[in-house]
């Protein structure tokens, strides 16, 4: 059996803390306590826990990259490359969150971060890619010329479902955007 590395260890007790308490009520000693390792192992691995919320967040960004590579491969035409981005987002809403699901991990941290700072510009450069994916998704359905103007649409509709099933604690209303999205891929 593989041995987990503190850091590791270390940043998934971050994600779990971070998505179910919010990153600024979630302090150093919960994370090294669930963790299982001591204080000084958490400064040797991040140089702060500013640097711990940054990796947190890249983290959540490649996990979703990876449930979309997933999806894709499962595509079996373009219409489904695109709804693999959703069923990528249902995934990740699918996942097993100890204290149930809240939305989009990443734009509940950036809701905590003020103006300026690095977090919310690593979120929206995230939210900025998912969109771009879309549009690279949807040229060869509607276009390249019609591409972007859809895409922001899609990723409108995806932003507010996640939003809204986070409140709401399910991923029902992602399943009705996904949806939405089909049946507009139907007549582009």
């Amino acid at each position: 059996m593989a041995r987990v590395s503190a850091r590791d260890r270390l940043l998934a007790a971050a994600e779990r803390r971070f998505y179910s308490d919010g990153v600024n009520a979630t302090g150093i000693d919960a994370i090294t306590a669930e963790a299982g390792v001591a204080k000084m192992s958490l400064y040797n691995n991040f140089a702060s826990k500013a640097d711990l919320v940054s990796a947190y967040i890249e983290h959540r960004h490649t996990e979703w990259l990876a449930l979309l590579d997933a999806r894709t491969a499962l595509a079996a035409n373009d219409r489904d490359r695109v709804l693999a981005v959703f069923d990528a987002y249902l995934d990740h809403a699918n996942d097993d969150y100890p204290n149930g699901f809240r939305g989009c991990g990443l734009l509940n941290a950036a809701a905590e971060f003020p103006a300026g700072d690095p977090g919310r510009a690593a979120v929206r450069a995230h939210k900025e890619e998912v969109e771009r994916i879309l549009i690279e998704r949807i040229a060869p359905i509607a276009g390249p010329a019609a591409a972007p103007g859809l895409a922001e649409h899609f990723s409108f509709l995806l932003e507010g479902a996640v939003a809204r099933a986070g409140l709401a604690g399910s991923p029902d209303l992602l399943l009705r955007a996904r949806g939405i999205a089909e049946r507009m891929l139907e007549v582009v």
